[in-house]
């Protein structure tokens, strides 16, 4: 039996220990916010944070967050969440929309460890987020806006 928090409240998971995370939030805690995208942690779309820090769920078993405090898109909050989905909303950034969970997860995140983040800085934190529908131009421009909307 796994034990962790979800969204601030403690889960029990006791089925196979090797089931990605992804798997125990979509189908068995019901939150389907996060999405399966490609299955080997290529494509972004499954990013939630763990213990703090972005990590693709898809390939993450269960049984090694013990302990473990994961937030998901259903719960991500603060400041940072706050102004990144400001940000997304009045720029439009999504356009099919189903990877922009993962790339809100990895943006709230960048603003956490880096509140004025430059293009390099929002490149590299963003890496591996794929857009199918190029969406980037806007992502990266609503990341800005986020951490300018934050400044004192």
């Amino acid at each position: 039996m796994v034990t962790f928090t979800l969204n601030g409240q403690e889960r029990t998971f006791d089925g196979d220990p090797d089931t990605p995370l992804l798997w125990v939030i979509r189908d068995f805690e019901k939150l389907t916010g996060t999405k399966y995208g490609c299955g080997v942690a290529q494509c972004g779309a499954c990013t939630v944070h763990l213990d703090g820090m972005p990590r693709r769920s898809c390939v993450t078993p269960i049984a090694t967050i013990e302990g473990s405090d994961v937030v998901t898109i259903e719960g991500v909050s603060g400041k940072e969440a706050d102004a990144v989905k400001t940000a997304w909303a009045g720029l439009d950034v999504p356009q099919c929309g189903y990877c922009q969970s993962g790339q809100v997860m990895s943006a709230v995140a960048l603003l956490q460890m880096v509140p004025k983040p430059t293009d390099d800085d929002i490149d590299g934190a963003m890496t591996g987020n794929i857009c199918r529908c190029a969406t980037y131009h806007r992502i990266r421009a609503a990341i800005h806006n986020a951490a300018n909307s934050m400044e004192g």
